[in-house]
């Protein structure tokens, strides 16, 4: 099963949507529709039924999505490379791997373009951890397969230092906190991620006020854990959602929520040395901390 949760504000038949995002044919989609495959908010839907903005789709069938993966020469900011692995600067608005809706344009197509095969599967050569899609900042990617499988366990085992800037709605009161809230999906919507004891894994954010504004506080978030959408979920759950996240907050921007992976630190596997790297907030989001400030 597919589910789509629709973040566009401009009506379009759902055969012709369906079509376009899952990158199949038209036809196809009118018949999965005809068999009551798809429903929009748990409900049937004809052919012309034109898709509204927060309408979740569902798509009830095993649809084939054995497309290859394409080398693309898409922009690529490389931070440190050695023979064993890159770190990455990601930018907002790029997808990390393929999935249904985005083959083409994300980061596996960057990197596939640049170097070749990588470590892991076809869908997601190298990749150790993602970010999401209009989060910023550094990622690991492996160039090897043992490679892969080392910074996999760090991951896991919380060898990893990453460290966060989030621009959240609200004023927090207090200097520092943690939440420790357990993670898994919204019963109520598949697309989301939430705080609940049903089916959910363990998740802790450690957060540090930097700098308060009149509707609105610049944090520091480091985790222990890394859960989808971890610190979206937790912010919002303390009620001060990530500005403009589409998904937990108050809604989007053109440039998405203000959130950015700014800092990394491990111990390189192989040569056992120290790496530690820091890269500055998209231009955006230091132009809306600009405006923070002038209010």
């Amino acid at each position: 099963m597919v589910i789509i949760s629709v973040e566009e504000n401009e009506e379009k038949r759902i055969d012709k949507y369906l079509s376009e995002k899952l990158e199949i044919s038209r036809s196809k989609i009118q018949k999965l529709i005809q068999e009551e495959k798809v429903l929009v908010n748990d409900k049937v839907v004809s052919n012309s039924y034109s898709v509204k903005m927060e309408d979740v789709i569902s798509v009830n069938d095993n649809l084939d999505y054995t497309i290859s993966v394409e080398p693309e020469d898409l922009p690529l900011t490389v931070v440190y490379e050695d023979d064993d692995l890159l770190v990455i600067n990601k930018e907002s608005g790029m997808v990390v791997h393929p999935a249904p809706g985005h083959y083409h344009g994300t980061l596996v197509n960057a990197l596939l373009y640049r170097y070749g095969k990588l470590a892991g599967d076809d869908f997601r050569p190298g990749i150790v951890h993602r970010l999401d899609k209009d989060t910023s900042g550094l990622m690991l990617v492996a160039k090897t397969e043992e490679m892969l499988e080392k910074l996999s366990t760090m991951i896991s085992e919380k060898q990893v230092e990453r460290k966060y800037l989030a621009i959240v709605e609200g004023v927090i009161p207090h200097e520092t906190g943690t939440v420790d809230a357990p993670i898994g999906r919204d019963l109520r919507n598949r697309q989301k991620m939430a705080v609940t004891d049903v089916n959910a894994r363990e998740a802790i954010t450690h957060f540090k006020v930097l700098e308060r504004f009149s509707n609105h506080t610049l944090i520091e978030c480091i985790l222990d854990t890394g859960r989808t959408h971890q610190i979206r979920v937790h912010m919002a759950y303390i009620g001060h959602p990530v500005m403009n996240d589409p998904l937990y907050g108050k809604g989007k921007t053109d440039f998405g929520q203000m959130l950015h992976s700014y800092h990394i630190r491990f111990i390189h596997p192989k040569t056992g040395k120290e790496m530690e790297f820091e890269v500055e907030a998209p231009q955006e989001f230091q132009d809306t901390l600009k405006l923070l400030r002038e209010e």
